[in-house]
């Protein structure tokens, strides 16, 4: 009786352990979709600006995402020259 008691706490803060790493991973997982979408924001936007035609892709998005107007503006000026 005692045993499973012992093994049913220990089942407990494992079980505990591996919910607070799945919310920790998602959590993460949600803040770089996040940053995705807002690259790919400003990205449309810049397209839609006259003379500018960055391509959309992983690349483009993950700096405009991560850098925001800044990293947009050098992809701005990176597709100029």
């Amino acid at each position: 009786m005692v045993i499973n008691i012992i093994l049913l706490i220990v089942l407990a803060v494992i079980a505990y352990g591996v919910f607070k790493l799945i919310l920790s991973i998602s959590g993460t997982a949600l803040k770089i979709l996040v940053h995705f979408l807002a690259g790919w924001i400003l990205l449309t936007c810049v397209n839609l600006l006259p003379g500018i035609n960055i391509p959309t892709n992983i690349v483009t998005l993950a700096i405009s995402g991560f850098g925001g107007v800044i990293g947009t503006i050098i992809l701005v000026i990176f597709y100029a020259l």
